[in-house]
């Protein structure tokens, strides 16, 4: 499987933008996948500087309901006449951080025809599967760093209902790609149980101490044969942290960069 980096909080390469959000573009036996659109149409001009041809696209994931990571579904949707976008039913709920900022998606797409309402469990293609894991009991806090949604015209702390993963089987292994973890790393590296994870840990409010909660992280990290492919909300600080714990396993994200798995 081939994965490439259409945008990430920072650039490996002169000419490419980089800004707070993540896009991929995944290439398997079977299929052409756009996962995530950036907060912004950047990802797009990008794709086109990769020589990553986005009207070939056969279908699209958005990870969550968060502006980083769909602000560019309206010019994806522009682009491409036909692929599917998989979007969790709570994508469009109002979702903020902290009392006065909107981070949700843009509303006026909610309900274009070509967005389709994934469940748990289904299978878009072959080799593939989103998953939410709402059936499952979390082993690990799920911490809503400040972030927040409406709930019968109040602020609530988020629970993170719109999140989804996409796992993609090829050759033997399993590669999780995920947005930004919300729901945590280390439960969904134990439910899923990948060779390799890609995706923001939103680890960045994390202090970087020793023996404080990141150290933890690593350890129960370490205890999976597994490589993550990490950045934008992870945060420099933590991910260099992690880094220094896990070795060559633990590998920064970058736009511009070509994975091989």
């Amino acid at each position: 499987m081939r994965i490439v980096v259409l945008m990430e909080n920072t650039a490996c390469r002169d000419g490419l933008a980089a800004e707070h959000g993540l896009s991929l573009y995944l290439e398997t036996g079977s299929h052409k996948i756009l996962f995530d659109m950036g907060q912004s149409d950047a990802f797009a001009d990008n794709a086109a500087k990769l020589g990553v041809d986005l009207g070939q696209v056969d279908l699209a994931v958005l990870s969550h309901g968060h502006y980083d990571h769909g602000g560019g579904l309206r010019r994806f949707l522009q682009i491409n006449g036909s692929a599917p976008v998989y979007v969790s039913p709570h994508a469009f709920g109002s979702h903020y951080n902290g009392k006065d900022k909107y981070i949700g998606l843009d509303r006026a797409l909610e309900g274009h025809p070509r967005l389709v309402r994934s469940e748990d469990g289904m299978e878009p293609g072959e080799g593939l599967c989103l998953r939410t894991y709402r059936d499952r009991e979390p082993r690990f806090p799920v911490e809503p760093h400040g972030l927040q949604m409406m709930r019968e015209g109040h602020l609530v702390p988020e629970e993170f209902r719109h999140e989804q993963y996409l796992l993609v089987r090829e050759e033997g292994k399993t590669v999780c790609i995920s947005g930004c973890a919300h729901r945590g790393v280390l439960n969904i590296m134990e439910w899923a149980r990948p060779d390799v994870l890609v995706g923001g840990f939103h680890f960045r409010q994390l202090p970087v101490e020793a023996g404080g909660t990141l150290d933890h992280a690593a350890r129960v990290l370490g205890s999976y044969p597994a490589v993550w492919y990490t950045g934008h909300c992870t945060g420099e600080a933590q991910l260099a942290y992690l880094q220094r714990q896990l070795g060559p396993r633990l590998r920064p994200l970058s736009t511009g960069m070509e994975i091989w798995v």
